[in-house]
């Protein structure tokens, strides 16, 4: 062809052509792809052929209540990571997705949506009936939302803590270690709530910031002294005991005053008189911590002073006169609780109200007074205080008592951490109440030598739950409440012992396995006795505590692990939120040691908690919370709220290091997306540029490829290295960034920038161009499967846009990235570096001459070089042949710096008299004009265009170019 007029040759240029979109799409695209995925079977196909050994990530079970929150999204999104990474690596990865059914929430959701008078008449049964219909329509609601993020798991056959099979595993759970002796009924103090009238476990609590509670300072009237203390005899006609406490309402329940025996005890006198003056007291000298005197001087604002000292262990068996009721008690040696960090030093001891206090009462024989009922009401034990409310009038009514009777000493709001309800955001208390308890003192050191073989990421974990398991008392299993799993008792009408056995135990476990958990309200005594004890001639009730519903999820070990064909126990791992340590990691460690000696988890990891961006609690009375279904779908003002996808709020999870608490809001989400924009295009690039192009017939040998072409190889090897061992070591920060600083740095600000010229004016099939769309094609699979675990999406968008055909149907199916060890040149690597840093300090001069409008583009300069360093000099040399068409084409300087010319100087002094110029090192760098005219096609300037008659507008490459010779 001859043309003359300029624009005549734009369509002889490469230029690049793909159906993938630039737009993500991602409300309609990323179905599409889910759809293409569950059409396929692709998860089932690769979790059952894989040829690797077994993967499997046990799932806590979310509550069944509620929408997901942005915590659920940032949980499930890091298992799916593990998992493809896992499934790309050639492992069987089975997922199976779980329900926690149960418990107090359910059943209150269930209770107000029902009309007064319907609650009234509403039986267990109906109430379990409507709850597990609630439960079963929240998971369906949550199912659909966690599918809606990409993750993928056997979301047919999940498991449920409400199905027939769980509960009979549950129950065999429960029933091995009632053979081991670990289950037992006990009186004695739990936390107990009484805005759900239940006992509750540990984990059920929650401590939330800004609580009050009014604490008093008291003194009871000492009535005797032990014989180590008779020393103290002429202080006793008006001694008292002083005590302080933030919970007045248990001083009705006082049975003793504990001591330390360590410690050094004082009498103080009241020189002021105030106590027997202002406060009408009779007292004027007390016993107190002898460290704490100064303090407690000004705290009671009057002048105490030291009469005489007695070690606490003399103090026992010392007694006083209770203030309100007729009754003489003994001073007792406490534990290590008491201390002189606050109060007075002795310990007010209600063994009915505390742990402490009980496991000092079983010591001296002293009852367990409790007189408080399941609403945290004063009983009739109470006195003057009956009927009187805990956590309401009974504080003020107890304190007036004591002052009246001339022991109150100082009264005064004390804030500090309290135990709440976690489910219905109210105070509890300690009370005392038969339970059903696991007994973690039988099994608490096979538990800590179980946590040891654990791997914890990260490693604080281990001394997190170490301290947790080593500390904890008993485990109070059972719940008075209907919707649960009931414990499997019953109770001998005459003597209200318990029968629980193994026979017991087995039979309602085979009923249980039949007809689920509501044959135990729906079958008689009889029928769900075995055949021994229905013919005794005893007469036995059924028990109607439920468990705990950590004991139910804490079973699923056994319930899923256990049991589901495909998988193992134990399990690879555990993950969850941080909060588990004391939940779901440690509930499942506790019941799996008991069992069988042994933690149900290879490797357990957890992560924090998502916050706003100013690092405050998400809540909907600041309005910061973040949905992660407007997230993907938008809200109603997409402008304000734009609809970003799944791979979006996946990318974000990938970003932060998830083992601490994580910021997430707009200015987070918008980054993110510019994140994904970038990579996006990257692919869109590559996949545009390998239209032509077909690795199993186009692709160049690896010795025949231009060193810049293999030191990307060389390069890829580092990238995609670093990725795998991101994900290995579960730090899929590094992942983000290293996959964000390939596709920016390495490709789109380097590799890609220079490629263009060779891609797009290059004959079609010119070997400078085909070795270039080998690199590409490496790049574009390998950057596909690489992104997958967290970009499944895009990841797989790209595998189906490919130009040319591949052995795989999926990005999953093509396994985890495939590079050559040959493909390292660490050599060639050093040099390659050293020319891209010379490349960004020719960019800086170019960009200088741009900024002043000088040039326009890069190629309307010519760059000028002075190298101090001869062997560098040298190699520059090599790249800058004489002849434009005398080297490869490829490994040129002109090309690297994207100018139309490079002179190499002798010396640098021409350059000081240049504007634009610059010195890096031993380098000299100066920046004018390019000679010659711009080409028409490629728009470099050549001194050689306009010399052929047949193409005037062409330079000397762009001639051989048209008949496919460059």
């Amino acid at each position: 062809m001859t043309a003359t007029e300029p624009g005549s040759y734009k369509d002889t240029v490469s230029l690049p052509k793909t159906q993938f979109d630039m737009r993500a799409n991602a409300t309609k695209r990323e179905p599409e792809i889910q759809k293409f995925w569950a059409d396929n079977r692709i998860y089932e196909k690769l979790s059952q052929s894989n040829p690797g050994e077994p993967f499997v990530l046990h799932d806590g079970p979310p509550y069944s209540n509620g929408a997901l929150h942005i915590g659920h999204a940032m949980n499930k999104i890091l298992k799916d990571t593990i998992n493809k990474f896992q499934l790309l690596n050639g492992r069987k990865v089975r997922y199976i997705p779980g329900w926690d059914c149960h418990g107090l929430p359910i059943e209150v959701k269930v209770l107000q949506a029902m009309k007064p008078e319907e609650r009234r008449s509403l039986t267990p049964i109906e109430l379990r009936r409507r709850a597990k219909a609630w439960a079963l329509e929240q998971q369906q609601q949550q199912c659909a939302s966690f599918m809606r993020y990409g993750v993928w798991g056997d979301w047919e056959h999940p498991y449920l803590t409400l199905t027939p099979d769980y509960e009979a595993a549950q129950i065999g759970v429960f029933g091995q270690m009632v053979l081991k002796g670990y289950i037992y009924r006990g009186f004695k103090p739990v936390h107990w709530s009484p805005s759900s009238r239940t006992a509750l476990a540990e984990a059920e609590l929650e401590y939330p910031e800004g609580h009050v509670s009014r604490s008093i300072y008291a003194a009871f009237p000492v009535i005797s002294l032990g014989d180590g203390a008779t020393a103290l005899q002429p202080y006793l006609s008006d001694l008292g005991v002083a005590v302080w406490t933030t919970t007045p309402w248990t001083i009705p329940a006082n049975l003793a005053v504990a001591v330390n025996p360590e410690l050094t005890y004082a009498v103080v006198k009241d020189e002021g008189s105030k106590l027997k003056g202002e406060l009408g007291t009779p007292f004027a000298h007390l016993i107190v911590a002898k460290d704490l005197v100064e303090r407690l001087t000004q705290v009671l604002g009057t002048s105490l002073s030291v009469q005489a000292e007695i070690s606490g262990k003399a103090l026992e068996v010392s007694t006083y006169r209770h203030p309100l009721f007729d009754r003489e008690s003994p001073i007792v040696i406490g534990g290590d609780y008491v201390t002189t960090e606050s109060g007075t030093g002795l310990v007010h001891t209600a063994p009915g109200h505390g742990q402490d206090d009980f496991i000092v009462g079983q010591r001296y024989g002293l009852p367990v007074l409790s007189p408080v009922d399941d609403e945290g009401n004063f009983t009739a034990e109470a006195g003057p205080f009956a009927g009187l409310n805990v956590l309401g009038d009974a504080n003020a009514a107890v304190i007036k008592a004591l002052r009246e009777a001339g022991a109150l000493l100082k009264e005064e709001d004390y804030g500090h951490r309290y135990p709440y309800d976690w489910r219905t955001k109210k105070p509890t208390i300690f009370r005392a109440t038969e339970q059903w308890f696991a007994s973690v003192e039988g099994f608490r050191e096979e538990a800590l030598r179980a946590i040891k073989e654990v791997e914890w990421i990260p490693a604080q974990g281990e001394n997190r739950i170490t301290a947790m398991v080593g500390d904890r008392s008993d485990w109070c299993i059972s719940r008075q409440r209907s919707w649960g799993v009931p414990i499997p008792v019953f109770y001998d009408e005459e003597t209200n012992e318990p029968l629980l056995n193994a026979d017991t135990i087995s039979h309602v476990q085979k009923i249980f396995a039949e007809h689920g958990s509501d044959a135990w309200w729906e079958m008689s005594v009889e029928e769900l006795l075995p055949e021994p004890y229905r013919s005794n001639g005893r007469s036995y009730r059924k028990g109607f505590d439920t468990m705990d519903v950590w004991f139910d999820s804490g079973s699923s070990w056994a319930a899923v692990a256990q049991q589901r064909e495909g998988l193992h126990y134990p399990v690879e791992m555990y993950l969850e939120g941080s909060d588990q340590h004391r939940g779901w990691f440690q509930s499942s460690l506790l019941t799996s040691v008991a069992v069988n000696g042994h933690a149900p988890y290879k490797t357990v990891l957890t992560h924090g908690f998502a916050l706003d961006e100013q690092g405050r609690k998400m809540s909907k009375s600041l309005g910061n919370v973040v949905d992660p279904a407007i997230v993907i779908e938008g809200g109603k003002n997409q402008k304000e709220e734009p609809a970003y996808g799944a791979d979006v709020l996946r990318l974000w999870v990938s970003s932060v290091d998830y083992t601490s608490d994580v910021p997430l809001g707009k200015n987070i989400l918008k980054q993110m997306a510019d994140v994904y924009r970038k990579i996006r295009n990257t692919a869109r690039f590559l996949l545009g540029n390998l239209h032509d192009f077909d690795p199993a017939t186009h692709a160049v040998p690896y010795d025949e490829l231009p060193e810049l072409d293999r030191y990307m190889l060389h390069r890829m090897t580092e990238v995609f290295a670093d990725i795998t061992d991101a994900f290995k070591t579960y730090e899929f920060f590094r992942f983000f960034q290293t996959v964000q600083n390939f596709c920016v740095v390495d490709l789109s600000n380097f590799y890609l920038d220079i490629a263009k010229d060779r891609l797009y004016i290059s004959a079609a099939d010119a070997p400078r161009r085909c070795s270039c769309q080998t690199v590409l094609a490496v790049a574009i699979e390998n950057l596909a499967r690489a992104i997958a675990p967290v970009l499944s999406h895009l990841a797989e968008d790209i595998w189906q846009f490919l130009p040319y055909k591949t052995p795989y149907l999926s990005v999953f199916e093509s396994g985890w990235v495939k590079l050559e060890a040959s493909w390292e040149n660490p050599e060639l690597a050093m040099k390659w570096e050293k020319l891209r840093d010379l490349r960004t300090e020719v960019n800086k001069v170019l960009e200088q001459a741009r900024n002043d409008k000088a040039i326009g583009s890069s190629l309307e300069a010519k760059v000028l070089l002075y190298a101090a360093d001869v062997d560098f000099r040298q190699q520059l040399e090599a790249l800058n042949p004489t002849s434009s068409l005398s080297g490869n084409g490829v490994d040129e300087l002109r090309y690297l710096f994207l100018a139309s010319q490079v002179d190499l100087l002798d010396s640098p002094g021409i350059l000081a008299d240049l504007k634009y110029s610059a010195e890096a090192g031993s380098l000299s760098i100066g920046v004018v004009d390019a000679e010659g005219k711009k080409c028409d096609r490629c728009w470099n300037y050549s001194t050689h265009v306009g010399e052929s008659a047949e193409h005037p507008l062409l330079c000397e490459r762009c001639i051989p170019a048209l008949e496919g010779e460059f």
